[in-house]
């Protein structure tokens, strides 16, 4: 297969297109840095903000877990204490007797 088969004629697209079509062409290079910064920076100040606020409510979030595991942790560690006193209180007990 010879390339030509898939390549278009230049002088055919330049006819189907006329001046609008290759005046967009020549002018897309221009509007598109225009357009992507009207539109563009809009919407990536958005989703940095929604970024940012999503991090600090994590932050809370994650605070307030770890706080809650320190109470359980706590907690644990006093049964605990509170066991053993209860089991050295029965073997003195028991060693008495």
């Amino acid at each position: 297969m010879d390339i030509k088969h898939f390549m278009p004629d230049v002088e055919d697209v330049v006819e189907d297109l006329g001046v609008p079509g290759i005046a967009a062409i020549v002018m897309l290079p221009v509007l598109i840095p225009v357009a992507a910064g009207k539109i563009g920076k809009p919407i990536a100040k958005a989703t940095i903000k929604g970024g940012i606020v999503l991090y600090e409510k994590g932050k809370g979030v994650i605070a307030e877990v770890g706080e809650s595991l320190e109470d359980i942790i706590a907690e644990a560690k006093a049964e605990l204490a509170e066991e053993a006193a209860e089991a050295g209180e029965l073997a003195e007990v028991e060693a008495a007797s």
